[in-house]
């Protein structure tokens, strides 16, 4: 009999937990009364006290979780697919060495002429779409990247989103800061308010290049992000 309600507790136990992460309620369960109003004797054999010691751990198990999905997190996410904007831009990835620095992998980012104009006269840029999970704003883009030279640089980090219809994108962040530090380092963009649940997200890094000869490398990326109210 024990062995069932212990096991009732924590099939309870999981389905609250998957509950609290998609943002649903479940109704209460009525547990054991107090040991004094059980009608068992009292002591370390009442098995209803036993079992109301096992339903206050789990309990507290379960309010852990809802605290940590209530923070901000940092999410990296997969930085070697970004495209390139146009035929200008030549995207490539060497596993063993990406000429840049200590030659540590990444993106190598490179194009075919110099300045950040495309051959459309737009934004010469990598872009691509992002994922986040359910219920999670975007606050900020964080770019980590090395540059064989100052002259060639990330220019802006753009965030797109499109509407409903999809004929249309709202830029909801635009930040125009030339990034020409040789690093290699790591920086946050500057700070945005991104819902992905209301359309599809792009992420664009504009590039403006001296040299041709020149790579700028893209060591990793990442969402700043904080549950959506």
């Amino acid at each position: 009999m024990r062995t069932k309600k212990i096991a009732f507790v924590k099939l309870y136990a999981a389905a609250l937990i998957c509950a609290a992460l998609a943002g649903i309620t479940l109704p209460p369960v009525a547990f054991a009364k107090p040991r004094g109003n059980s009608g068992l004797p009292p002591g370390p054999g009442n098995p209803l006290a036993a079992l109301q010691r096992e339903i206050d751990a789990l309990d507290k198990r379960v309010d852990d979780l809802e605290n940590a999905a209530s923070q901000p997190a940092l999410m990296w996410i997969q930085h070697l697919d970004l495209l390139p904007g146009d035929a200008t831009v030549v995207t490539s990835f060497n596993a063993t060495s990406s000429g840049v620095g200590g030659g540590l992998a990444g993106l190598i980012i490179q194009s075919t002429t110099t300045g950040e104009v495309d051959l459309l006269l737009g934004n010469k840029v990598v872009e691509k779409s992002i994922q986040v999970p359910p219920h999670f704003t975007i606050t900020a883009v964080r770019v980590c990247y090395e540059l064989s030279s100052a002259a060639s640089f990330i220019s802006q980090i753009r965030l797109a989103q499109v509407q409903d219809p999809p004929s249309t994108a709202s830029v909801l962040l635009d930040d125009a800061t030339d990034h020409t530090a040789v690093g290699p380092m790591c920086l946050d963009s500057a700070v945005t308010s991104v819902d992905p649940s209301l359309g599809p997200v792009l992420l664009s890094l504009r590039v403006n290049f001296g040299s041709t000869s020149d790579k700028i490398v893209l060591r990793g990326l990442g969402l700043h992000l904080v549950p959506t109210p």
